[in-house]
């Protein structure tokens, strides 16, 4: 099989889907692999590392041609110019992205968007919504760092002591149990929050307090038990309770980083104009839920902004800003995704009984095949 890789070309995307390590494992399997040039360098991958690791170096046509082509981000139209029908596609494609998906289908690509894979133990190792949320989480608390004109831990000198950063997630899912994770490293006092009571030993696990909201009625206290081990959603009067014990929280504190994402609907609205207003000057909020419009609605996605003197990073691609490590991940996502739809002779091998491969399956045959 002949797979392609080709540089990224949206703005500000700096991954890539392969690294020498997964080139090796491909070669070694039979494939022929053909990187663009270029490809890897924004994450710190050299042509002369791909070419030693046995990949052919090639420019964006002979990438574009192959069979098989992996990507980081869904292809631009000049890219999809460059692909062959009957060629298969995968990467991150944005499967709610509806006109991307009809420009896939009319190019002919069968194509599968790693991100529709089911939240399934199987599917654990193909998860990249997990893997770059990681990434994400940890820098999320990195550029609050470097954006907080303060300590993050308690320092004891000759001069006096300063007290350590108040830091507050709001969201405790893979983004943001990496934040509290790396916050904790740096000294920083936290707390956090999530519409899910049942993360409340995940968050203690990691040395954060959980922002902790008594349940008033036998319904919320149900609600929170979950049922089958999943969580259930919390009645509108536990959730207003809540809503009122963050507002508390923010208003004290450092840095406030949030992390709800919902795929394909707008980012539900955490902080308030009103709440930002109630913070200290010199505070910090990182929004990673900004390339969909913020958790924050004073977010600027894309900018850091000043507002009431805190200041909001809306940086809309945290993965990027780690780009050899996120791409280290990814690659390895990739891989494991590849040995569903390639049989051991290296051929394509598309079995739709599958519910990992059913469920990325975007396109195919010219029509779009995601309900």
């Amino acid at each position: 099989m002949q797979i392609g890789i080709p540089l990224e070309t949206l703005a500000g995307e700096t991954r890539v889907a392969v690294t020498p390590e997964t080139v090796k494992k491909l070669k070694a399997q039979g494939h022929v692999l053909r990187v663009q040039s270029g490809a890897g360098v924004a994450a710190s991958v050299t042509d002369e590392a791909y070419a030693a690791a046995g990949a052919e170096i090639t420019d964006a046509a002979g990438a574009l041609a192959c069979e098989l082509v992996l990507k980081v981000r869904a292809p631009q139209p000049q890219e999809l110019a460059l692909m062959k029908p009957g060629s298969v596609l995968v990467g991150m494609l944005n499967p709610f992205d509806a006109e991307g998906l009809q420009r896939m289908a009319a190019a002919g690509l069968t194509a599968f968007a790693l991100e529709a894979a089911p939240r399934t133990t199987r599917a654990q190792s193909m998860d990249v919504l997990s893997s770059q949320a990681n990434v994400a989480g940890y820098k999320a608390v990195m550029l609050a760092a470097n954006a907080y004109q303060r300590f993050m831990p308690m320092l004891m000198t000759a001069a006096g002591t300063v007290k350590a950063a108040r830091v507050v997630i709001l969201g405790v899912g893979v983004a943001g149990l990496q934040a509290i994770a790396t916050a904790k490293r740096l000294g920083a006092v936290i707390e956090a929050s999530d519409v899910r009571p049942s993360v409340k030993e995940q968050v203690e696990s990691l040395g954060a307090k959980f922002i902790d909201v008594p349940y008033e009625t036998a319904e919320e206290r149900e609600a929170a038990e979950g049922v089958g081990g999943y969580a259930r959603p919390m009645p509108p009067s536990w959730l207003e309770r809540q809503k009122v014990e963050v507002a508390k929280r923010v208003a004290q504190a450092d840095i406030v980083i949030t992390t709800a994402l919902i795929p394909g609907r707008p980012a539900p609205v955490l902080v308030s104009e009103e709440m930002v207003r109630s913070m200290k000057p010199g505070s910090v909020i990182v929004d990673l839920a900004a390339p969909q419009g913020g958790n924050c609605p004073l977010t600027e996605p894309g900018r850091t902004a000043v507002k009431y003197g805190v200041t909001l990073v809306g940086e809309t691609n945290l993965p990027a800003l780690v780009a050899a490590d996120a791409s280290a991940l990814y690659a390895r996502n990739v891989l494991d995704f590849l040995k569903l739809i390639l049989n051991k002779e290296g051929g394509l091998h598309i079995d739709l009984q599958d519910d990992i491969v059913a469920a990325c399956r975007v396109t195919q045959q010219g029509q779009v095949t995601r309900k």
